[in-house]
């Protein structure tokens, strides 16, 4: 589509690198059917500016996962549109979508996710595997994520050999590694202590500003709700600014 013809047709088109990180317009998901059904999200709609970290809060069944999910590219929403990077999600396809997932986005889960037979370097290494990364350049940027995440030491350790902080963390440096335009975080510390939690929190606010990374972060906790720079509440299926 032409310039003029995007404008005589109304609508805007972003590219890669303009415009906000994430759109979100007239979202809707429901689960079931009839009288039965859950509706997760009705109609929602927020903007994420480029290189701001946004915390996602609500009460448990509130439909955090589920926008998580669909803004990841993970599920397909019933209604409305997803703009990603300039990149809208309706259309792409499985494949779209795998590329998007691997290329683009990170991502961060409560139960860490790690692979229990692999060291911390080689969990690190796994989305650089995927991308067929040449291995001097995979190490070279293994080394600098677990670096950056304090976890220099610990590469050969395996996750049980770690503790739970240490492994959040083998898991943030993972998210990072194929340098992702936008990083999503599901409850990341849900698993940890209050002080071991607001440690990890405060580092990926740290590593979201040193990589130029924008964050989308479900959380409950109201002290780690503070480091972020825009507080999002879902609240009976739609968004309520904090």
């Amino acid at each position: 589509m032409t310039e003029s013809s995007s404008e005589h047709a109304g609508t805007a088109v972003m590219e890669p690198g303009h415009g906000p990180m994430v759109r979100v317009s007239g979202l809707r998901r429901s689960f079931g059917s009839g009288p039965s059904a859950v509706h997760a999200l009705r109609g929602v709609s927020f903007d994420i500016p480029r290189g701001e970290l946004v915390a996602l809060k609500g009460r448990s069944g509130s439909g955090k996962t589920t926008l998580l999910n669909l803004v990841g590219g993970l599920d397909e929403p019933d209604g409305g549109s997803i703009t990603v990077d300039g990149t809208e999600l309706a259309g792409l396809g499985e494949k779209g979508l795998l590329e998007l997932r691997r290329d683009r986005i990170g991502f961060i889960f409560q139960s860490f996710g790690l692979i229990p037979i692999l060291s911390a370097a080689e969990n690190v290494g796994v989305p650089l595997r995927l991308r067929k990364a040449e291995p001097r350049a995979r190490e070279e940027r293994v080394a600098l994520m677990l670096a950056l995440v304090g976890l220099a030491d610990h590469a050969a350790q395996r996750p049980g050999e770690l503790s739970g902080g240490q492994q959040q963390r083998v898991a943030i440096a993972r998210a990072l590694a194929n340098r992702p335009a936008l990083l999503i975080a599901d409850e990341p510390t849900g698993q940890l202590d209050a002080e071991t939690g607001l440690a990890v929190m405060e580092l990926l606010r740290a590593v979201v500003r040193s990589e130029g990374v924008t964050a989308l972060v479900a959380t409950h906790d109201a002290q780690l709700l503070q480091l972020a720079d825009r507080v999002l509440e879902l609240r009976d299926g739609e968004i309520v600014e904090g």
